[in-house]
This record gives C-alpha cells, structure tokens and sequence, in this order.
C-alpha cells in the first residue's frame, strides 16, 4: 500500500474510534447522570403544572440546599414507591416557622428570617392556615409543594419527625439549567460527525488501494 493509503487508513481508525468513543461516552454520561420525567400533580404549580416534561439530575440528599426542588421517595407516607417532587425550604439544623403576618402578606421564617418565595401560587406561603414551629434534624430535610393550598407536604405529617423527611429519600434534584443537555447533545452529534468521517477516510483509503492494485499490462498491446 502507498504512503497515502497508509496515511488515509491510519487517519479513518483514529477518527472514527475518536468519535464513536465521544458519542458513547456523552450518552453514557447522560443516562447515568441525568434523566427526565412528566409532572402529574398540582403540588408544584405555578413552578410545574401537570404535563410539564422536567429534567433532573441524579443526586442524593447531601448534595441539595434550601429552595431545591427535589424528587424523592417516601413510600411509607405515600402509599407509593414512585417519587414526589417537592421544594426544599429546611435543611438539618433549621427553625422554620409558620408564618409571620398573614394574607399575600405572610412570610415563613427560616432561623428567624423572612423567607422570599416568590414561586409559591397565588403569593400565598401558607395556603391551609397551619402554623408549625419544626426544628429541623440533622440528616433530614423539611419539604413543601408550591401550591400550598393543595401539597401533601411536610406539614401533614408531624407525627413522624415533625413532617420531616431523611436525606437518603432523595433521588433527583430537578433543574432547569439546559447547558449541560446542550453540552451533552452536541458531544453526540461530534462524536456522529466523526464517526461517520472515519468512515468516509476508511473508503477513500479502499479506492487508493484498490488502484494501486489495478493489473498493468508488462508490454504495449498494439489493436489491429
């Protein structure tokens, strides 16, 4: 083979391999990493209203702070093992208290501070008029829906830990940062490209040889 069918088919094998290990890495990556899911309640609405398609990332609960709106699954209180999505408003170690002034005016108090929630419906933090005063314990997280008037959230389950719910339920930290899926897609198409370059340097590198192969006759034939 010549030099330039060496160099096209050296060049076809690390092209190729380059970009079906890129496209098989990024989907790797984004199955283990992140998923996707349709919302079937009220609790989150205005944020998520049902039918809504939201993107998640998979943590557990170590890795999620105040105002995260999470998935997790409590099937004891549920009833159900599939998950619940709701928003983060105490971590372990917080006093959240329910509520300071009333009507549109009401605010949570989170450590003795106003608690701005501007996703909640309608302006109204409290929704069913049940007060709490929960100390959140370590390793526990304290949640509510968005919807106030209609989650079935911490504040209906005070008998067990104060409505509270462990950090190991978590599953999933929705999110509404598309950077990283178009990050994740464009690494696919990439890889795509590539793949399909090798390809096209693995056919050229065939006709060159292939060519160079075509039988030469040892002596002019002379037509009559």
């Amino acid at each position: 083979m010549s030099g330039k069918g060496r160099g096209l088919r050296g060049a076809a094998v690390v092209v190729g391999v380059l970009g079906v290990v890129l496209a098989l890495g990024a989907l790797v990556y984004a199955r283990d990493s992140y998923g996707s899911s349709t919302v079937g309640s009220q609790s989150m609405a205005p944020t998520y209203k049902p039918g809504d398609r939201i993107v998640y990332e998979k943590v557990d609960g170590g890795e999620v702070h105040r105002g995260d709106v999470v998935l997790f699954s409590a099937p004891d209180r549920y009833g159900f093992s599939a998950s619940v999505m709701q928003r983060v408003i105490g971590v372990g170690g917080d006093r959240v208290v329910c509520c300071a002034g009333s009507g549109t005016a009401a605010r949570i108090t989170v450590n003795g501070k106003p608690l701005a929630e501007p996703y909640v419906k309608q302006g109204d933090v409290d929704g069913v008029h049940k007060t709490y005063d929960v100390t959140v314990p370590k390793g526990r997280l304290l949640l509510l829906g968005d919807n106030r008037a209609n989650s079935m959230d911490s504040r209906f389950f005070a008998s067990d830990h104060d409505g509270t719910v462990a950090k190991s339920a978590v599953r999933d930290r929705v999110t509404d940062d598309r950077t990283v899926a178009s990050v994740i897609g464009t690494a696919v198409i990439s890889g795509v490209v590539l793949a399909l370059v090798g390809i096209g340097l693995g056919i050229a590198a065939f006709v060159v040889r292939r060519r160079r192969a075509a039988p030469v006759a040892p002596w002019p034939v002379q037509q009559v």
